[in-house]
């Protein structure tokens, strides 16, 4: 029973996991990606300087053993002078006392020389971790930048996709039916050129009919009465007729004057 609860939660986990990643923004994720890159380049400069920090410790012990060594060392050199001055001199209470402290001199001499190879082999070891973390340090940096670049590409990727997607939603759009309600615009085209060809073919049939001749004849003979008409006009006003101004002629004048409108002639 165990074992099928825990198939079961492992396929409903990666169920989950494939539904989330199909969902999620490409966009937020790669944020996600450098932001976490980030925050590991700062775990790691923050244990890169406690290494540096420690070896810097360790050399600062060293300095300070190697400078209490070479005092204890020269402290007991004084002390085998004077207890050996005081044995010359005959004073064997300043000769044991002297030879006392000569003694404690070389036990503290001896623990400071162990204290002080002790040291240098662990200054050793730290300077090799400060190395190796500033070599860490300097690595990463480099790969955070190549992220961070990355980043920029992929972006600029994700981008020219989404207009990718949207070109092939549109053109999708254009050839596709939307819904059952909705043509397609090759069908609206047809229905069109359809409609504007039987409206061709219906004015050519009305164009060669008897009762479109029998218009464009009753059509020309009212132009006719009415230049007739103007014709007539112009010449009681004494005017060129209309074909004489566009040629320049002058017409002739007329027997008789026009009379003038609102008089009668004798």
């Amino acid at each position: 029973m165990f074992k099928v609860l825990k198939r079961w939660w492992k396929y409903m986990t990666a169920k989950l996991s494939g539904s989330f990643n199909e969902r999620a923004d490409p966009k937020v994720q790669l944020e996600q990606a450098i932001m976490e890159a980030q925050e590991q380049h700062r775990r790691l400069r923050e244990q890169a300087a406690n290494v540096i920090a420690n070896q810097k410790q360790t050399e600062m012990r060293l300095n300070r053993a190697m400078e209490e060594l070479e005092k204890v060392n020269t402290n007991a050199r004084q002390a085998v002078l004077m207890a050996d001055e005081a044995t010359k001199s005959k004073d064997a209470a300043k000769a044991t006392e002297y030879t006392s402290a000569a003694e404690s001199f070389a036990n503290r001499l001896i623990q400071l020389e162990s204290e002080v190879d002790g040291l240098k082999t662990l200054s050793l070891q730290s300077a090799q971790a400060s190395d190796q973390a500033k070599a860490a340090v300097q690595q990463n940096s480099s790969a955070l930048q190549q992220k961070l670049a990355e980043r920029q590409k992929l972006l600029g990727q994700l981008d020219q996709a989404k207009m990718q997607e949207q070109m092939n939603t549109a053109m999708a759009t254009l050839s596709e039916t939307v819904g059952e309600d909705v043509p397609t615009l090759e069908e609206v085209r047809d229905k069109i050129e359809a409609r504007y060809a039987k409206a061709t073919g219906m004015r050519e049939l009305t164009g060669n009919s008897v009762e479109a001749r029998m218009l464009e004849v009753e059509q020309a003979s009212m132009n006719a009465q009415a230049q007739t008409r103007l014709a007539e006009i112009r010449a009681q006003l004494g005017l060129a007729p209309a074909a004489a101004e566009a040629t320049g002629e002058v017409a002739p004048p007329t027997s008789e004057p026009a009379a003038e409108p609102g008089t009668t002639s004798t």
